[in-house]
């Protein structure tokens, strides 16, 4: 039988209610029973709804500046997080993260777009190298049976290996499944993204057309619509609270009007992913997670390891509604992703992973007391910051305190609000506030009360009064440094040479070895750590579309040939073996 379709609701109807904590000693906080309650499939499936560069600007978390139906109700029949934090203030290093369940700087994916800039940098491409034993958290499902696909994003610091996904593409979708298998399934919404605040103004094609109608039929077509031809959603006449560290002006609010109407879209774009699930009879079977890839568009956010550039808010909604309009108010960070992932389900997550799973059959208990962040080089300029938090302070270390806060980033300029910003400080018009950003050096360590000095201006690294924390968090800090081998402020050809091993090129993953024994057939790789694919192409039918994650022997059908590929994540793939 079908459930009922996706209907809209209003903010009116959204009612949150606090899930249960207890305080114990070490400040450290455990959940109550809530959790343990939940009721899940053995295998569930499981759909990610990922938005890019997002503060928590939703009716649910508190921000009535647009109405965002879909996303509201998502929040009255789930659990709303308002605590989760990124890595990074920026995508790529963020996303190995989630893909990995590992620190970038602990792997080398720290620095942003290590495949591009070389002219800017002077350095060569290169990937992210993690250690032997990660992979990727969808390979480790799809060894364990479940469907995985991501549409369409994918931008990991390193490329992913073709055991990563039975389909990565603008057309993945849970529809191509075997029947009955689990899926664990991406969208990613790019219409909330940086890019969206520049001219000429419109919505990617691909998302409005073929996420809207749920056409795997539809084309690709590059570009973005016109102006014309764009959605409105808001008058251009609302009012916005913009933060005092930009310009209270017209630009300004031009740019705002358009996050929030990209906001509004992007909802939109969600209401019909989530039809297609409704429309599909799943959703009871399903646990769905919307959360961005971090903090949001404007200057002074992305990129930057203030909370505007970190926070994300987060919700995931049950089958069956359970625990429905309720607030988790626990510290939870982009590294937790994979394991609670896996946790989920029902899969023990890997001992290398550096996160905690907070849900599922592997929930620690005793939840996160720190969140970690870091930031290097952003494009073509260089920076290194290192950040801790807990509930309410957070500690930041300037490992280059010459340098100012500001560094001239040609794409984050050309966002209209930013152009603003560097004309009226030229004309020594901004306040004492808005000139913070444009301070020539910076302090080697700061302390932010982040609870009483949300947007993070008052530093009280020196204040007397918070000597202790000051100190807590640094020790904190040099520990997590230590314990993921992060190297802050090493030169990025000396993390590339380390990379490769003292290697002047890429190392490539070693051509995998075929082999027949005793009626089956039996592959190998010589270089330690790579994943395994493979395609069999029997008589009569075409090549099949994903590899399939090798891991252990198996027989063919008498005349059926073979294909096969090696590739270690942070190394070239392998050439294709074929075999007959």
């Amino acid at each position: 039988m079908k459930v009922k379709s996706y209907i809209v609701i209003t903010i009116s109807m959204l009612s949150i209610s606090l899930i249960s904590f207890i305080d114990i000693e070490n400040e450290t906080l455990q959940i109550s029973k809530e959790y343990n309650q939940i009721k899940l499939a053995e295998r569930p499936n499981i759909l990610w709804l990922v938005t890019e560069d997002m503060g928590p600007w939703l009716p649910a978390f508190g921000d009535s500046t647009v109405l965002t139906p879909n996303l509201s109700r998502l929040a009255e029949e789930g659990i709303i997080y308002p605590n989760l934090y990124s890595v990074s203030g920026v995508c790529a290093p963020s996303r190995s993260a989630i893909a990995t369940g590992m620190y970038p700087t602990g792997m080398g994916t720290n620095n942003m777009r290590t495949g591009s800039n070389t002219e800017q940098t002077g350095l060569k491409k290169y990937e992210g190298v993690p250690s032997s034993d990660v992979r990727m958290v969808s390979e480790l499902l799809r060894v364990n049976g479940y469907y995985c696909t991501n549409n369409y994003k994918e931008d990991y610091q390193f490329r992913a290996p073709c055991t990563a996904w039975d389909e990565s593409s603008p057309y993945a979708h849970w529809r191509n499944r075997k029947k009955g298998q689990p899926f664990y399934a991406i969208f990613n919404f790019t219409e909330t993204h940086e890019s969206g605040l520049f001219e000429p103004y419109g919505y990617r094609y691909i998302e409005t057309r073929h996420y809207q109608a749920g056409d795997t039929s539809y084309k690709w077509a590059s570009g973005r619509m016109t102006e014309e031809e764009t959605s409105v959603h808001l008058s251009k006449n609302t009012e916005f609270k913009i933060p005092p560290y930009l310009p209270q002006n017209e630009v300004t609010h031009r740019d705002m009007y358009k996050m929030y109407n990209n906001i509004v879209e992007m909802d939109r774009q969600v209401g019909a992913v989530l039809k297609q699930l409704e429309d599909d009879g799943l959703l009871e079977n399903t646990i769905i997670f919307f959360y961005g890839d971090h903090g949001g568009p404007l200057p002074r956010q992305k990129r930057l390891i203030y909370d505007s550039g970190l926070n994300t808010p987060m919700i995931i909604r049950f089958p069956n509604k359970q625990l429905a309009a309720s607030k988790d108010n626990q510290l939870i960070s982009f590294v937790d992703f994979a394991p609670t992932l896996l946790s989920l389900a029902g899969i023990t997550p890997p001992d290398y992973m550096q996160g905690q799973a907070f849900l599922g059959d592997d929930r620690e208990i005793e939840v996160r007391k720190y969140i970690h962040a870091a930031a290097d080089r952003f494009d073509e300029v260089t920076d290194c910051l290192r950040a801790v938090r807990d509930k309410q302070f957070k500690y930041i270390r300037n490992y280059r305190p010459e340098q100012g806060y500001y560094l001239p980033l040609a794409y984050r300029e050309q966002i209209p609000a930013m152009q603003e910003l560097l004309r009226l400080r030229d004309a020594g018009k901004l306040d004492s506030i808005q000139m913070q950003w444009f301070r020539k050096t910076k302090p080697k360590e700061e302390l932010f009360d982040c609870e009483n000095d949300p947007y993070e201006l008052n530093n009280l690294a020196d204040n007397p009064d918070y000597k202790e924390k000051l100190m807590e968090l640094r020790t904190e800090m040099d520990r997590w440094i230590k314990e993921i081998g992060d190297q802050p402020n090493l030169p990025e050809a000396e993390l590339i040479e380390q990379l490769w091993k003292g290697s002047k090129e890429q190392p490539q993953t070693a051509k995998p070895l075929i082999e027949f024994k005793d009626g089956k057939i039996t592959i190998t790789c010589a270089t330690e750590g790579a994943s395994i694919g493979y395609k069999v192409i029997e008589q009569g039918r075409n090549v099949p579309q994903s590899w399939t994650v090798y891991q252990k022997p198996f027989g063919v059908a008498k005349g059926a040939s073979l294909m096969v590929k090696a590739h270690r994540i942070g190394y070239k793939a392998s050439q294709v073996v074929k075999s007959n």
